[in-house]
């Protein structure tokens, strides 16, 4: 093979790890801004090892080193490094694609977890005094002002300890305030799930440019 081959396919694998890199970069930095900005993860306990924003920042680390090492064996030309890069991108593609069937899979069981984890929540919120599990009730009053419902099922969950952030409209200082009358259970797993499916997607498109 002419020097003039050799150089074009090194220009193409160095151009596609930087693409694949690049895309690496941008699922951590997603990932992170999911981390940092989401405002239910002390409610759902039961499946935290696979949370979005958890698999996103592990997912696209791993991507952005072994890229790294495609990138860096291709310019110096070195053929362990190129082995090694091969190999652990097959291996890389094949987790991510179980990955995304368990997303897609896992995201039709989320059921039989939120209905246990929002009233488990909802207890300690009540149960607490105003200096305990001040993460719990931030959340849950996030939740329901949020998406504008109030408890598990409904209000009567509260068990007439009803919080402000229940509250439709101000003034919400008065006895007996108007509130949601829709409960968080539907609201919350339709937007985790719609998150999961939107993650599912995000590994297969990574899977298929790599």
């Amino acid at each position: 093979m002419n020097r003039s081959c050799v150089n074009c396919l090194k220009s193409l694998v160095l151009s596609l790890n930087f693409l694949c890199w690049l895309c690496g970069a941008f699922v951590v930095a997603f990932g992170e801004f999911q981390m940092i900005h989401s405002k239910f993860a002390s409610l759902i306990t039961s499946f935290w090892p696979i949370y979005p924003a958890n698999t996103l920042v592990v997912t696209g680390t791993i991507v952005t080193c072994v890229c790294y090492l495609g990138m860096l064996g291709g310019m110096k030309e070195n053929r362990c490094m190129l082995i090694s890069f091969f190999v652990l991108l097959f291996v890389l593609m094949l987790v991510e694609l179980a990955m995304a069937c368990v997303f897609l899979v896992y995201s039709r069981k989320i059921d039989a977890y939120f209905e246990e984890d929002l009233m488990r929540s909802l207890d300690i919120y009540r149960q607490s005094s105003s200096e305990n599990n001040t993460d719990i009730k931030k959340d849950f009053d996030t939740v329901q002002h949020l998406f504008r419902c109030c408890g598990v099922h409904g209000e009567a969950d509260w068990k007439g300890d009803t919080p402000i952030s229940c509250c439709t409209a101000d003034p919400c200082n008065t006895i007996n305030p108007p509130n949601w009358p829709e409960g968080c259970l539907v609201k919350l797993r339709d937007w985790f799930a719609s998150n999961y499916v939107s993650t599912g997607a995000g590994v297969v498109t990574l899977f298929i440019i790599q």
